[in-house]
């Protein structure tokens, strides 16, 4: 069976389960060292990083569907999300659209991240944690903020650039981590790469052993 990357894929094996409770885990985990709210009640907190690894690393249909499963135990109760919240109410509150974002960024992530099959390049990564991590999630979470809030969209997204120094943060250090694994162990991503084209070329180049 082809892994969750190739272009065919539609069936869910057990191991594809199991990486996505891994990262949903993980999502949370990292909400345990708590959170601090800014203008508008909006948390800020670690686990968009979570998100961005998910999609990186599971690939746009997995990382979504980790962030949905963790959302899921989220709405029927489970204090899974930064400081210890949980239940319906959290999404209907200000930072709502800020979690619909984090399914659709690990979507966009995973997409940037295995768009072609080659391994991606640090660029490539770097790129997809931008877009997907900070700019959808945004895309996102500022209108549903401005409406909770009854604040101007203008000044709520004003507001809320309070978030982009940490989230800048985050995207690196995804960036960094996924460029590491993809070195030293590229089975994390249940698939197999291409050579970029920078290897290729320099095994092109590489002298040919003489004969003896």
């Amino acid at each position: 069976m082809r892994d969750d990357h190739g272009p065919r894929r539609r069936v869910l094996d057990t191991t594809d389960l199991a990486r996505v409770a891994v990262f949903a885990a993980l999502v949370a985990a990292l909400g345990l060292p708590g959170s601090f709210s800014v203008l508008g009640g909006v948390p800020i907190t670690a686990q968009t990083f979570g998100v961005m690894l998910a999609g990186a690393i599971l690939g746009p249909r997995l990382g979504a569907l980790s962030i949905i499963a963790l959302l899921t135990l989220t709405a029927v109760g489970l204090p899974l999300l930064a400081g210890g919240r949980g239940g319906i109410s959290v999404f209907v509150g200000p930072s709502a659209g800020y979690l619909i974002g984090w399914i659709a960024g690990a979507f966009v992530i995973g997409l940037i991240v295995h768009s072609s099959a080659r391994k991606p390049a640090v660029w490539r990564t770097a790129l997809a944690m931008l877009v997907g991590g900070i700019l959808v999630v945004y895309a996102f979470g500022i209108p549903v903020q401005s409406l909770v809030t009854r604040l101007p969209l203008a000044e709520t997204a004003l507001t809320s650039l309070v978030f982009l120094p940490g989230d800048l943060v985050k995207a690196a250090l995804a960036t960094l981590t996924v460029s590491t694994l993809l070195r030293a162990y590229p089975r994390a991503f249940r698939r197999t790469w291409r050579p970029s084209a920078r290897q290729e070329t320099q095994e092109t180049d590489a002298p040919t052993p003489s004969a003896p």
